[in-house]
């Protein structure tokens, strides 16, 4: 069954039968994670890098935020019973949409923000699909840990 994550959300499941999804990100950015051992799944849609941009947006949405949301999605997949060392960890968004002059690079300030919180808590990428001008849609069964992306009428998986 499809579990829709709209922006500024998150959802974790250890249900084999659900399937993760969300639409439209643009310089949005989705992170996809997975437990094969326990077959726990999660995902995140975060809109901006850094919660000091609105501390009281922060506390009452923390997905809308890399730097609170990435260790939410975390937190909850381990209360699941997700371990550290097991996850697979796959992103994609983060593109440049409606900013062509690159004046906020939205994009590029999210995917630097998850890429400065992974290294600082020894996570990896274990696939992505970021940048460029488009928007994407991306899917994770918890089945079995496939991860889509849709794109311009494309599927692939990652």
């Amino acid at each position: 069954m499809d579990k829709i994550i709209d922006i500024a959300d998150l959802q974790v499941t250890d249900d084999p039968r659900d399937t993760l999804v969300t639409y439209s990100l643009g310089s949005c950015i989705g992170v996809a994670i997975w437990d094969p051992k326990v077959r726990v799944g999660g995902m995140l849609h975060y809109m901006l890098p850094e919660s000091s941009l609105s501390p009281e947006k922060a506390k009452e949405k923390p997905a809308m935020f890399a730097d609170t949301g990435i260790p939410a999605l975390f937190r909850a997949t381990y209360k699941l019973g997700a371990g550290k060392k097991n996850i697979i960890v796959k992103v994609a968004g983060g593109s440049q949409l409606l900013d062509d002059n690159g004046v906020f690079n939205i994009g590029k300030r999210n995917y630097i923000m998850l890429r400065k919180l992974f290294w600082k808590n020894g996570i990896l990428i274990e696939g992505e699909d970021v940048g460029g001008s488009l928007s994407r849609t991306v899917r994770l069964d918890v089945s079995n840990g496939r991860f889509t992306i849709k794109s311009r009428g494309t599927e692939t998986e990652l």
